[in-house]
């Protein structure tokens, strides 16, 4: 069992930068890959970033590709993955969410899911 808690988000003005965390519980985290995936009203939820387990393997979003950067800490105090957002744009305002997961896709089929946080983009 693993649960994932999102912090990080809020409200920033267009070209600004935020970090989204995702802090894992459980001590099996190193074994999943983790994934970011958003939603905006109206819209389904879909995929921004993916890691494998190892951190050794990164997948973006074409919309996102050259902005945001997918990294994880697998130390046992750790246990965090990260989603670094640069140049933003007020089409990145979602709610952001993290999940694990037996493999990295691009699908929403990931075994475990945070709560999600809010982020906003200002014109």
């Amino acid at each position: 069992q693993v649960q994932l808690v999102e912090s990080g988000g809020g409200l920033v003005q267009a070209g600004g930068s935020v970090r989204l965390s995702c802090a894992a519980s459980g001590r099996t985290f190193g074994s999943y890959a983790m994934g970011w995936f958003r939603q905006a009203p109206g819209k389904e939820r879909e995929f921004v970033a993916g890691i494998s387990w190892s951190g050794g393997s990164t997948d973006y979003a074409d919309s996102v590709k050259g902005r945001f950067t997918i990294s994880r800490d697998n130390a046992k105090n750790t246990n965090t993955v990260y989603l670094q957002m640069n140049n933003l744009k007020p089409e990145d305002t979602a709610v952001y969410y993290c999940a694990a997961g037996s493999r990295a896709t691009r699908y929403p089929i990931y075994d475990y899911w945070g709560q999600g946080t809010q982020v906003t983009v200002s014109s």
